[in-house]
């Protein structure tokens, strides 16, 4: 077993035991990826304050994110075909955070289904909906939802219509895969991850297979789709929604000050800085940038949370430090996930959680809710490098 010291470590064996198509899915952005790398670059270029001769004993990094307690304000994003990344993943992840305190959020577009996760879980997960246009699917999976006593319903807002992400198409992704030569030849190499799936009946989209009307096999499953994401979504089809979950209602995928302002109006318990991974509109700033301006826009009026880029503790100190409340990795546990499975997953949750409490100390802080712009050296310009024209 290699010596494991960050999240690119356990990135590299997400790669050499993952099949190409799903890593790729994974590790990937739209078009020509901009802003999939922006959300990364622009972290580094904000540095750490270093303080000396400060007490930095009893620290501490709990916290509560939309009324739950946290043992750090990390939370496990949906992402969509995890139980493609290794077998049963979303069970693996859900129980990981479970035990560590975390709060974790199931895809619609997940392999295991929310009954599933429900099953292998004590706490409480959170929920997250793409809105379909087939109303008697949308209602039936809130009300799913509701039965598995999820914690909160994340409604993701940047996904109307799908973004082309070059590496999917290329390797003609689907789940489970076909069985092209190339495939076969890729799936080969990847004994590890095929015993897993030899092992699980789970291979298919399960909140949707035998969910949707129309949709019994996997086959059927991708026509449905590429039709059913609601470009007609707007603020009077998500108060429906809202009404129709009558639970905590967070909204992902905020990335402007006006969107943000609407959604603390709204009434919504938090909002997520996100541009979907850079996943989505490629040439949109990096959700760090965007953080701050959104920040100030909506004041305390609203959990203002941050995700995409994230791949240290070292990413959730400045984000914090910019003003979020809450932070959200995706990539960061996948890895962890595609390369030793649940105990991967506690992996990348255990060097976050280091790295977070170490350089919080190294800045003079003993204490998350004192972090704040002090803590940082941040370039001259960088907020306001951007304006609308």
């Amino acid at each position: 077993m290699p010596v494991i010291t960050c999240i690119d470590d356990l990135k590299q064996m997400h790669r050499a035991r993952t099949p190409k198509m799903f890593y790729d899915y994974a590790e990937s952005g739209s078009y020509t990826e901009q802003t999939f790398r922006d959300n990364t670059t622009d972290f580094a270029r904000l540095k750490l304050r270093q303080k000396v001769a400060v007490d930095m004993s009893d620290r501490r990094l709990a916290r509560r994110m939309v009324d739950l307690p946290v043992s750090m304000p990390v939370a496990l994003a949906p992402v969509g075909l995890t139980g493609m990344q290794h077998a049963d993943g979303e069970i693996h992840a859900a129980r990981a955070a479970e035990r560590f305190g975390v709060p974790f959020c199931l895809s619609t577009m997940s392999i295991c289904s929310i009954e599933d996760v429900a099953a292998h879980v004590n706490a409480p997960f959170m929920f997250q909906l793409y809105v379909m246009k087939d109303q008697e699917f949308l209602a039936a999976i809130i009300e799913r939802a509701k039965a598995a006593k999820c914690s909160a319903l994340v409604l993701t807002l940047d996904l109307q219509i799908l973004g082309q992400r070059h590496k999917d198409l290329k390797n003609g992704l689907s789940a489970p895969p076909k069985m092209t030569l190339p495939t076969m030849l890729d799936l080969a190499t990847r004994w590890r991850w095929g015993m897993g799936m030899l092992g699980t009946k789970r291979r298919g989209f399960g909140n949707i297979v035998g969910h949707a009307k129309g949709v019994g096999d996997t086959s059927s499953l991708m026509s449905w789709t590429a039709e059913q994401f609601d470009e007609r979504l707007d603020w009077d089809k998500i108060a429906a929604i809202r009404d129709m979950w009558g639970g905590k209602l967070i909204l992902k995928g905020i990335l402007d000050p006006e969107d943000a302002r609407i959604a603390a109006d709204f009434g919504a318990d938090a909002i997520v800085v996100s541009n979907h991974g850079g996943r989505q509109l490629d040439g949109a700033l990096s959700s760090i940038r965007m953080l701050p301006h959104i920040v100030k826009a909506v004041g305390d009026r609203v959990e203002v949370h941050m995700d995409g880029g994230i791949r240290s503790g070292q990413d959730v100190l400045k984000a914090l430090a910019l003003g979020a409340h809450g932070t959200w990795i995706g990539r960061a546990w996948l890895h962890g996930l595609g390369a030793m499975g649940e105990a991967g997953v506690t992996r990348a949750l255990e060097i976050i959680r280091k790295e977070l409490d170490i350089s919080m100390a190294l800045c003079g802080e003993r204490d998350l809710d004192k972090v704040g712009p002090q803590n940082l050296l941040v370039p001259r310009g960088f907020l306001d490098e951007y304006e609308i024209a």
